[in-house]
């Protein structure tokens, strides 16, 4: 069942700059050598074990809605899940930019230990066709059908009078095409490996016996004080001070280009027993919402390494938690243009939780090409009505019996595994 999820859960829908508004800088794509080679570019990462279906519009094949799903292992998923992607890509392609002409399929895998890329095509293959079928039911054909696989590409679509080389054709060499030399221009990024990206947001490989032990000790002492309502704001405020003294350290840390390094660096930053403490702490909504407000200029880089650092912290049975800082990575590299850590980022924390409604949000609002300032700008309202709020009280007086105040009424806190 976990297989069928993710072929009926689409993990990003994306909508390039040319399916709803005019492109600054336009490319023209000429064959399927082309199409395999842009793949990186239209979705921002290179993809590994995926899926991906590219919906096209109008007479030249404008890019429009893109949906990537991890591939499944179980080929008995395969028919119904080809009917559910088939119809999730349409249903929004036209909700947003009008029903699709046309869709171009990509799957991308590599070789497993013993296999040559040539068979992971044939193994793909009825995949490849039971995409074509359930696109073609929609009256949206399948205009290209490509493996990739190896640094090789491979068309399902070919006529048979037009025989594909058995082991493929190579791409071409990185930064060597139209498609890198137009991103380039365009100031893009090279698109780095979809699996480099979720290496810095979930725990090593191997086991943490330290921070997992740290992590028991610390849901035995704060879950008592979370549940208590006298106790959840004293805890609240301990943990954003734990939180903000991190956020210092991670600030005055020389910065890195190398991720690998840069992540090293971070968690030397961080302590078993306080990385634990930080992880129950920002459990309770109310302490991840003020821990949202770290998204403005100067503190970002700081918050996301934070969260990414957490995320991977979540070791053990403590795996769920990471949710937390899975979609408080999401919403920072989101709000500071970002938009692949945070689609990343959010569909790793919506495996682990769907019903998480602060990453649902996040990842509705991403796709939907809102702008971030949005939520920035109710995230600003809050913090200020919140000085407000504590200035007038110390006006009041001290509370109590004696008169001088109204009584000071603590906010009952939240189980911390209980999320919104």
């Amino acid at each position: 069942m976990r297989h069928r999820r993710a072929m009926t859960q689409s993990d990003e829908i994306q909508y390039g700059k040319s399916a709803d508004r005019p492109a600054e800088v336009k490319v023209t794509l000429r064959g399927p050598e082309d199409l395999a080679d842009a793949l990186p570019y239209l979705l921002g990462f290179q993809p590994t074990d995926s899926l991906v279906l590219v919906a096209l519009h109008g007479e030249h094949g404008r890019f429009g809605g893109r949906l990537r799903v991890a591939l499944p292992e179980n080929p008995e998923d395969w028919s119904i899940g080809a009917d559910q992607l088939a119809e999730c890509l349409v249903r929004n392609s036209t909700r947003r930019s009008g029903h699709p002409d046309a869709v171009v399929v990509f799957l991308c895998q590599d070789p497993a230990d013993g296999e040559r890329p040539s068979d992971v095509m044939e193994r793909l293959r009825p995949l490849a066709q039971r995409l074509r079928v359930a696109c073609g039911d929609l009256d949206v054909p399948v205009v290209e059908a490509l493996c990739v696989s190896a640094g090789r590409w491979w068309s399902y679509c070919l006529p048979e009078c037009e025989p594909a080389p058995a082991e493929g054709t190579a791409l071409p060499p990185p930064g060597s095409s139209a498609v890198a030399a137009t991103a380039a221009y365009a100031g893009m990024p090279v698109p780095g490996l979809l699996r480099d990206i979720e290496t810095r947001l979930r725990p090593a490989a191997r086991d943490d016996h330290q921070q997992e032990i740290a992590l028991d000790i610390a849901c035995a002492e704060l879950l008592p004080r979370m549940l208590a309502d006298h106790r959840a704001e004293e805890t609240r405020r301990r943990t954003l001070r734990l939180a903000r003294a991190a956020l210092e350290r991670f600030r005055a840390a020389p910065r890195l280009d190398d991720a690998t390094r840069a992540d090293e660096q971070d968690d030397g930053l961080l302590g078993d027993d306080e990385a634990a403490a930080l992880i129950l702490g920002i459990q309770d909504k109310a302490t991840r919402d003020r821990a949202a407000e770290w998204a403005e200029p100067g503190q970002a880089d700081a918050a996301v390494r934070l969260w990414r650092a957490l995320a991977r912290r979540c070791v053990g049975p403590y795996q769920e938690h990471a949710v937390t800082p899975l979609t408080l990575a999401g919403w920072v590299t989101w709000s500071t243009g970002d938009e692949t850590e945070a689609r990343v980022a959010l569909r790793m924390a919506l495996d682990l939780d769907p019903g998480y409604t602060f990453a649902r949000l996040l990842h509705t609002s991403v796709n939907e090409g809102l702008d971030p300032e949005l939520l920035r700008r109710t995230l600003r309202q809050e913090r200020r009505k919140r000085v407000v709020d504590r200035a007038a009280s110390h006006r009041r007086g001290p509370a109590g019996p004696s008169g001088r105040g109204p009584a000071h009424r603590v906010p009952k806190g939240r189980h911390p595994r209980t999320r919104r």
